[in-house]
């Protein structure tokens, strides 16, 4: 189980006897543009089917919704107004503007880092940070966290889910019976049953079926593109984001890059910024998804402290023995009694 894998992590109890370190991402929602070339790249990199019939949700300049079992990747658009600005800065936070970040080739081994302004003369540009009383627009692209202590891992009773050598929970879908029990155990409401809205048998490979609809009646989740990382490769979601607002690594590094990153922010104003799934303490001990947010994490549908539903199982246990125990010793003592 999970929750036992103790402080060493959830690679160090896996059993895959390697010393690579964990992987992860880290989204950095502060320049994400929006652009969904991720949802794009992981449905065609997996072949996941198609959500709704590509209408906008009211509620949304949005199309999916949220993440399921055909969408692994989900980028969240959420409209701010002046009130919730308003909100925002009477707790301390003063929101300023940090531009449209460049598309272009990715820097690597110049020194280059995300966030840092252009190169070149800049002393005839205006670098002042606007006042947004009115509006502003937060995106943010949502995944699997494959936490240390994965509540879906633990309640998973036939062995489908697993953890990879790379430290991401994985699904087998030849493995999975279709019972659900890992739906309700995840406390992000990441993974879902692949089905129509009814009872659906586990697909077999039979030309018969539709094959836009396959493996129905599954759980299926993102599984950080374990095809690609088995052969060297980076996640399609990764590798696609244009502005690197996704950034794929070894966990530990991404963490400290994501701690540096808010100061940077902070020191800029953004007294807004936070990490999320970045402290080993929380209630899943910390997600292999690590993001940066401007806002609460309720703001982005993120649970502000979520808990592995399995974290009490020991005390439950325990709990249930004291009882059965007071049963057993009540039942004895009224049989002893009685017969006097």
């Amino acid at each position: 189980m999970t929750l036992l894998s103790g402080a060493d992590g959830p690679i160090a109890e896996s059993g895959w006897g390697h010393d690579h370190a964990r992987k992860g991402f880290f989204t950095d929602t502060s320049i994400c543009i929006g652009c969904k070339a991720c949802e794009v790249a992981c449905k065609e990199w997996n072949q996941n089917p198609v959500d709704g019939d590509y209408r906008m949700l009211g509620s949304s300049i949005d199309n999916t919704g949220a993440l399921g079992a055909n969408t692994w990747r989900h980028v969240a658009f959420i409209e701010q107004d002046g009130d919730r600005i308003e909100e925002a800065r009477e707790s301390g936070r003063r929101l300023v503007s940090l531009g449209m970040p460049g598309i272009g080739p990715k820097p690597s081994g110049q020194g280059r880092r995300r966030g840092d302004l252009p190169e070149g003369d800049l002393s005839g540009v205006d670098t002042t940070p606007p006042d947004t009383p009115d509006f502003r627009w937060l995106m943010s692209s949502d995944v699997c966290k494959h936490c240390t202590n994965a509540g879906c891992l633990d309640a998973c009773p036939t062995g489908a889910l697993y953890r990879s050598e790379f430290g991401s929970v994985v699904v087998q879908q030849d493995v999975c019976n279709g019972c659900g029990t890992c739906v309700g155990a995840c406390p992000f409401g990441v993974i879902e049953r692949r089905d129509d809205g009814t009872i659906t048998p586990k697909e077999r490979d039979d030309p018969r079926f539709d094959r836009d609809e396959k493996e129905m009646g599954t759980a299926h989740k993102c599984t950080l593109c374990h095809d690609r990382l088995v052969d060297g490769e980076q996640p399609a979601c990764a590798k696609t984001c244009p502005t690197r607002s996704i950034a794929f690594g070894d966990r530990d590094d991404l963490v400290a890059e994501a701690r540096e990153r808010v100061e940077q922010l902070r020191a800029r104003g953004m007294t807004e910024a936070r990490l999320y799934g970045a402290n080993p303490k929380d209630g899943v001990g910390g997600t292999g998804s690590v993001f940066l947010l401007l806002d609460d994490p309720e703001v982005y549908g993120l649970p502000p402290d979520p808990q592995v539903p399995t974290a009490e199982l020991g005390a439950m246990w325990k709990r249930a023995g004291i009882a059965a125990a007071g049963m057993l010793a009540a039942t004895a003592l009224a049989f002893a009694t009685g017969r006097k």
